[in-house]
């Protein structure tokens, strides 16, 4: 059974209301937060589930490689939380853009070396197994799901342009590093240039700002993470990496750095979510869906809670 049009935003308005209304109110915010981080990484939470429980139960003679299950397991996750409204179609948009510069990236960084799938597959490009590309698209789809579930508002924002010109510049140097002069420190200056007076309004349950460069370092460790658990099941290595070792501390520049071209990514897919950039008083940012007119309320009735 699919939930009714447009229902996303009224089931986490539910589960919000749900939760609330049974939490103490010193840890409410703390709780709400939690859940709501958890609400927006599902799409990539389950595929890093079943990356853990996949290593613990693959046997060589099953007659399906564990590679090519997880693409599946990824794409039936994808079509379910469309068929049943979990993720709007702007945030699938943001996934396919993302799994498309994913995989590019993908395809050069094995072909020079900097990592490599160990196990076989036949949904293989070249040497890269297309479930790699879903890994993307979960960062993609967090980072679109967390704006509309977090209501979150940046403001000042930057002028697009410079914001797109630092994304290209970032995303090549991901591959000219191998040829010319690495120039990450110039990027990672940038960001602070471009970003630096930038807030992120979010609510939990009550209302938060952070600088967006923090914002972005914070998440970046959180990858770094996940990617360990990636490494540690043999899933991906990096060159000269053996599955007990943990991944690079450098590697949290890496994915610093590739969140504000995430980050681009999502305005480019999805363009509602800096459509008040310019403004001194933005209203909460979302990411277009149809038009969804609440009922009209009784008059004695009590306002409605926040957002879930």
């Amino acid at each position: 059974m699919t939930l009714p049009q447009n229902d996303t935003r009224r089931l986490e308005r539910r589960l919000g209301d749900w939760a609330r209304a049974r939490l103490p109110r010193p840890v409410v915010d703390l709780v709400m937060f939690t859940l709501k981080m958890g609400w927006a990484a599902l799409f990539g939470g389950l595929l890093l589930i079943a990356i853990l429980l996949s290593k613990a139960v693959w046997q060589p003679d099953w007659p399906i490689q564990r590679y090519d299950a997880l693409f599946l397991f990824a794409v039936t996750v994808q079509v379910l939380f469309l068929i049943f409204r979990l993720e709007s179609w702007s945030e699938a948009r943001v996934i396919l853009l993302f799994h498309l510069t994913g995989t590019a990236m993908e395809l050069f960084k094995t072909w020079a070396g900097s990592w490599t799938y160990p196990e076989a597959a036949l949904f293989r490009l070249e040497g890269v197994p297309l479930f790699s590309g879903f890994m993307y698209a979960s960062v993609g789809s967090f980072m679109a799901r967390a704006i509309r579930i977090f209501e979150m508002r940046f403001t000042p924002y930057p002028p697009f342009w410079l914001t797109l010109l630092l994304a290209v510049a970032i995303y090549v140097n991901f591959f000219a590093h191998h040829y010319l002069w690495d120039i990450r420190w110039m990027l990672f200056a940038a960001t602070v240039a471009i970003y630096g007076r930038t807030w992120v309004s979010f609510r939990p349950a009550g209302w938060y700002r952070m600088p967006l460069v923090v914002a972005a370092f914070l998440s970046s460790l959180f990858l770094w993470i996940a990617e360990n658990v990636g490494t540690r099941t043999g899933t991906w290595l990096y060159a000269g990496q053996h599955e007990a070792q943990m991944v690079s501390l450098a590697k949290i520049g890496s994915w610093y750095l590739l969140l504000y071209v995430s980050f681009v990514t999502v305005t480019l897919a999805a363009p509602g979510v800096i459509a008040d950039r310019a403004a001194p008083s933005p209203r909460s940012l979302r990411l277009p869906e149809p038009a969804d007119p609440a009922p009209a309320m009784p008059r004695n009735s009590p306002p409605g809670s926040a957002s879930g």
